[in-house]
């Protein structure tokens, strides 16, 4: 299991089967060609996105020559302004032929005002989410080595047994999500 997988895998590990099968209705496949942009920076975002296959680039800077992070398969995108309803502080764009699967911002806060067990779920899915990048961008700061703050960050081998089989049930949600979204175009 990649690193970079575990944040979309928080997301989806704790959805029911009847969760993950409302996404696979509701949502939509994109493919955006490389270079395309799938986010633009200071304007706001309709959907959040979950990449199916593929490699994208997270960009800043009026000639977008900053590259913040790379997004590779089964990673979470827009799903801090889908919290804040602010527009996003990075342009997001297609490296190489990648596939999302969006879901409407539209349909899922619809979904989340009048199902609160699927709320309770997504919500605590997503604040997962968001640890583990927090988490990874302390790392990346080089921030991990000042013990006196006590900086918590585990490395996938150091999960515990729950967080593993957790992780490895929601890899399989993950696998069956792609597999009946691509058997439904």
């Amino acid at each position: 299991m990649t690193h970079k997988t575990e944040k979309a895998l928080f997301l989806l590990g704790g959805l029911s089967d009847d969760d993950l099968s409302w996404i696979i209705n509701k949502a939509k496949i994109e493919k955006l060609p490389p270079g395309e942009r799938l986010i633009y920076e200071g304007r706001p975002i309709n959907a959040l996105y979950f990449v199916l296959s593929g490699l994208l680039t997270v960009v800043i800077g009026s000639k977008e020559d900053r590259e913040l992070a790379q997004i590779t398969t089964g990673e979470v995108v827009g799903e801090v302004s889908f919290i804040d309803s602010r527009p996003p502080l990075a342009t997001v764009k297609a490296l190489e032929t990648t596939q999302v699967l969006a879901i409407s911002r539209f349909e899922l806060n619809s979904k989340l005002h009048h199902d609160s067990k699927f709320a309770a779920r997504f919500y605590h899915g997503l604040s997962l989410c968001l640890a583990s990048r927090m988490r990874g961008t302390i790392r990346r700061l080089g921030y991990d080595d000042l013990t006196e703050y006590e900086i918590d960050v585990l490395e996938p081998e150091e999960f515990s047994e729950q967080t593993k089989e957790f992780l490895v049930l929601a890899q399989a949600k993950f696998n069956w999500l792609v597999q009946n979204l691509r058997a439904r175009e």
